[in-house]
């Protein structure tokens, strides 16, 4: 592991890294805060996985969690949002290729080769972390994220129901397979076939027999991508029809910045750690 960075804050020691992934073919960056504990200490971990355009550093600089993550005693990671490296193929989109993962393991050329966030991020990492952060416990896992994060989060953990203790979302994509960012990335990544795409998708998930005991989502009433795009009432849907317990919560006057998330990411960062202390 190279240490790119790291810097004291709240007590705690805000790390950035980077590491040779087997399941990418690429190095891969990413950013760790381990609050201050005693020596031995082991504290749970809650992944954050990022949207559209962003790497690590976006929540890193701007997320405001660090505060929460001291009070708490909570590891916080946030890895990047897809391979990157000149050897990496890339498209000319914002929302396709290089920062645009969608946290699937594609199966379609050239994207197949590189393109395996789902393995990295459900396998390889963890793996690694447990490896070199002898605090982290990864018997209390909880995950997060914003936009195709928050699609990311949802997905893998109902596809990982019994590693994950807790789960929420910022502003998540609920359902690729009815919003053209899912289409566009599906399609691209996974091939036409459309029951292919069910697996990388929350509400299909659901409808499948997947399960979570329950969710939270903070989703701003100003976010310019909220009709078209996230839909969050198809995953209030899915989820009464499940059983699952949603707490939706719909923000007036916030769109879908880092001001929306950083508002929200204390209570966030205090709901996982009241399920991840048990």
């Amino acid at each position: 592991m190279e240490t790119i960075s790291t810097a004291k804050a709240h007590g705690g020691v805000q790390g950035v890294y980077r590491h040779q992934s087997a399941v990418t073919g690429t190095p891969m960056t990413f950013s760790v805060f381990v609050p201050e504990h005693e020596d031995g200490a082991r504290l749970p971990v809650l992944w954050y996985l990022s949207g559209l355009t962003c790497t690590h550093a976006n929540v890193t600089e701007k997320g405001e969690y660090r505060a929460a993550c001291a009070e708490h005693g909570v590891i916080f990671i946030a890895p990047d949002t897809s391979p990157r490296g000149d050897d990496v193929p890339d498209d000319e989109a914002y929302d396709f290729g290089k920062g645009a993962g969608f946290y699937v393991d594609a199966t379609e050329e050239p994207w197949s080769a590189n393109f395996r966030m789902r393995s990295y991020i459900e396998d390889e990492l963890p793996a690694f972390i447990a490896g070199e952060f002898p605090a982290a416990d990864l018997t209390r896992q909880g995950i997060t994220g914003h936009s195709m994060g928050g699609h990311g989060a949802l997905t893998i953990a109902l596809r990982n129901a019994g590693r994950f203790r807790s789960v929420s979302a910022f502003a998540p994509i609920v359902s690729p397979l009815h919003c053209s960012w899912g289409e566009k990335a599906l399609s691209g990544y996974v091939g036409p076939d459309r029951a292919d795409w069910r697996t990388y998708d929350a509400c299909a998930l659901i409808v499948d027999g997947m399960r979570v005991s329950e969710i939270l989502v903070d989703q701003g009433e100003a976010d310019s991508f909220l009709q078209e795009q996230l839909k969050p009432e198809l995953l209030r849907e899915a989820c009464a029809a499940a059983g699952i317990d949603l707490t939706l919560r719909m923000q007036p006057g916030y769109d879908h910045s880092y001001y929306f998330i950083s508002t929200f990411m204390a209570d966030h960062i205090a709901w996982h750690a009241a399920r991840l202390k048990a």
